[in-house]
């Protein structure tokens, strides 16, 4: 197991969908672990793996306090959202230095295929739904900042690239 370096916002696997995970295999489960390494050194609650620069629909979250409780996702996709929407502070190691507050719904039912590589439906609510949301939307070829205006994401990616190059 290992920790992988990020990509940076500019570069171009993070704003394209990427690919269906066809079955799970034991790389795919050495994927996830990499991925939880990758996680607990930022640290974060969730991870997606093209923010590693591997295009498959992986994604890991983990928002228990205590940690070790982490949910291994293929093909991850809400199923159904509350109408009831929850602000949280968003960021991203893709885009270093900056955050924003971005309101999704505060529930979600997904349905994914689970480290056994069954088919699985599960609630996630609060933090968890927040980071299953942000994880998916990273799946798709989105960050957190495509929920805001072009002006202020504009501003987070200028900033974060000017504190790149000083750092």
């Amino acid at each position: 197991m290992s920790i992988r370096p990020f990509l940076l916002y500019a570069d171009r696997r993070l704003h394209i969908a990427a690919q269906p995970v066809e079955a799970v295999t034991e790389s795919i489960r050495m994927i996830w672990d990499d991925m939880i390494d990758t996680m607990e050194a930022m640290p974060g609650v969730g991870l997606a793996a093209p923010q590693i620069g591997i295009m498959l629909r992986l994604a890991v979250v983990d928002a228990s306090e205590k940690r070790g409780q982490a949910v291994r996702m293929a093909n991850p996709e809400v199923l159904h959202a509350s109408v009831q929407f929850r602000d949280y502070e968003e960021a991203s190691p893709n885009l270093p230095g900056v955050s924003a507050r971005i309101s999704r719904p505060r529930a979600v039912t997904v349905r994914f295929l689970n480290d056994q590589g069954e088919i699985e439906d599960r609630d996630f609510v609060g933090l968890w739904a927040t980071s299953v949301q942000h994880q998916i939307d990273h799946l798709n070829g989105r960050l957190y900042v495509d929920h805001l205006t072009p002006l202020r994401r504009k501003m987070l990616v200028t900033k974060s690239a000017k504190l790149a190059k000083r750092g």
